[in-house]
């Protein structure tokens, strides 16, 4: 597992610095302010549900630091992780009401308001990662993403977990036909439940956070998740057997609260990025 996990990191590495050095950058215009007077600090609260030494929690904390810096201190990026503040499912009522201002949901918590995110849940539809990152940055991301915005919540860019594999404690997954049976926990997707149901399993929504007691108390007997979510969060510790099938693709969209703080007297400017587009307005 940490062999695959290190080839995957090499391959995305570059990729993954062009990516966050667009998204520091977009983020800090938008919450810069133009003003010659002395700025107070403004707090940006980034909430995500998984561990902070997984890829999004290393993301989410290199993003902390480097905007912190671009910004000379005036912002004040705090991350909360592993469901501290919010899970997935209220994360975008959250952001809507500007309780929270970043997020990176994987893409099935769009479900409801941008349903065509589904694709990246579709099981063996990409070849590879470069495949992958090629629609990704194609007009089609470029579209999601636009979709998304224009439902009230700005979207940023993709981030990567990588490719699930599939574990169990009832029997090894060898064959579909071994999947028969078995309670699988999956998010909120109407995709990845038609997708058990297939193979005769009985999918089983459950929360990130819950996962690990549910494995170990037996409500459920299986779950997909890339081998970075399997090692962070322990899974290995309550599951016997993992089959490599890289069956599908986890993936997360950064997003962000697009409600106007209430006005101060002080001068105040709201900045747009020709990348982004409008990101709304962060009042420091």
């Amino acid at each position: 597992i940490r062999d695959r996990v290190s080839t995957q990191s090499t391959w995305e590495q570059k990729k993954g610095e062009r990516e966050m050095k667009k998204l520091v950058l977009g983020s800090l215009a938008a919450a810069m302010v133009a003003t010659t007077a002395m700025a107070a600090d403004y707090t940006l609260k980034f909430s995500h549900v998984v561990s902070p030494n997984t890829p999004k929690g290393k993301a989410a904390d290199f993003f902390e630091k480097r905007l912190e810096e671009l910004s000379g201190g005036r912002i004040d990026v705090q991350v909360y992780p592993s469901s501290q503040l919010y899970k997935d499912n209220a994360v975008l009522k959250a952001l809507r009401l500007n309780s929270v201002q970043m997020a990176a949901p994987s893409f099935s918590k769009f479900g409801k308001i941008v349903p065509q995110l589904a694709l990246f849940d579709l099981p063996f539809i990409f070849k590879d990662l470069g495949h992958l990152h090629r629609v990704q940055d194609s007009e089609v991301g470029t579209k999601l993403k636009s979709m998304v915005t224009a439902k009230g919540i700005v979207a940023l860019n993709f981030w990567d977990n990588g490719f699930k594999q599939l574990s169990s404690n009832a029997k090894p997954l060898l064959m579909p036909e071994d999947a028969q049976g078995q309670k699988f926990r999956i998010m909120s997707s109407k995709v990845l439940e038609a997708q058990f149901h297939a193979v005769g399993a009985n999918p089983q929504m459950m929360p990130f956070s819950e996962v690990y007691s549910g494995l170990q108390q037996g409500v459920i007997d299986a779950a997909e998740n890339p081998v970075s979510n399997i090692y962070t969060k322990k899974f290995h510790e309550v599951q016997k057997y993992l089959s490599i099938s890289d069956h599908g693709y986890l993936g997360y969209l950064v997003v962000m609260s697009k409600k106007k703080k209430k006005k101060k007297k002080k001068k105040q400017k709201c900045l747009s990025i020709s990348d982004h587009g409008y990101l709304g307005y962060l009042v420091v």
